[in-house]
């Protein structure tokens, strides 16, 4: 395999699912949109993507605002962390 070969190979990311505190492994690729990711990791977590809208995406502290990015334009590497967490912060109880 020459270098610039691994277009479109997989590895693997961790997605920190906050609803639920589960760190979920999701397999993508560099053409994954932060969409996608998004959507696995919510059915991965809480084994619905129903509501997926109400949820956002942080990479490296900041929240993915276009989730139509791709993890390749993001800069994401294998095993890199992202978290989902609910577009509006739940009151404490």
């Amino acid at each position: 395999m020459t270098a610039g070969a691994g277009v479109g190979e997989r590895y693997g990311v961790r997605v920190m699912v906050t609803p639920v505190w589960e760190q979920v492994p999701v397999q993508v690729d560099d053409n994954t949109t932060v969409a996608q990711l998004k959507h696995e990791a919510l059915r991965a977590a809480l084994k619905t993507t129903a509501g997926e809208d109400r949820f956002v995406v942080k990479f490296r502290g900041a929240q993915v605002l276009d989730e139509a990015i791709t993890l390749g334009q993001l800069g994401a590497v294998p095993n890199a962390p992202f978290i989902v967490l609910p577009a509006r912060r739940q009151p404490v109880r």
